[in-house]
């Protein structure tokens, strides 16, 4: 199962340094049934990328408790991954998904990172993120902001000189 893990830069350099990673509260975002009926029509690539937009608003969760730490880069990460130990749970919302364990580099399909120019909106984003899901209009507006920027695509080897270059 492809499962999108939201990320933080921080998690990407242990990824890299450790071979593996425990994703936060192990949850993660995919295609699941629920998800599936969820929307009147969408092929399967429609509805992956709707759990990957979901992994990278949780992603910007993940930025705003890290907030404090200054070396923590403002972009929003997302790891797609392919498991089998991915169980859906519907209970806390339709594209969710928990993880028995942690994940290796080798399961790493892809990773989405955003690009410097959208650091600005997603520092913002992290933190009115909870206002926003919460219905607060101007949160949302920012939220906007930071969602209008596309993530960039890296395959898995580029991963290494990716982090070089930040």
């Amino acid at each position: 199962m492809r499962v999108y893990l939201p990320g933080t830069i921080g998690m990407l350099r242990r990824l890299v340094a450790d071979g593996r990673l425990q994703p936060p509260g192990g949850t993660g975002f995919a295609l699941t049934p629920a998800l599936r009926e969820s929307y009147l029509s969408g092929d399967t690539e429609e509805l992956e990328y709707v759990a990957l937009l979901d992994a990278a608003r949780a992603s910007l969760r993940l930025i705003g408790a890290a907030e404090e730490d200054a070396k923590e880069l403002p972009r929003r990460v997302v790891i797609s991954v392919d498991v089998e130990n991915a169980t859906p749970r519907p209970d806390l919302d339709a594209p969710v998904v928990k993880l028995s364990g942690p994940i290796s580099y080798e399961d790493v399909a892809a990773v989405h990172v955003d690009a410097e120019e959208a650091e600005e909106a997603v520092r913002a984003a992290a933190r009115v993120v909870d206002a926003a899901d919460l219905g607060d209009p101007d949160a949302e507006f920012v939220l906007g902001e930071a969602e209008d920027h596309e993530l960039a695509w890296y395959a898995p080897q580029e991963l290494p000189f990716l982090l070089d270059l930040l």
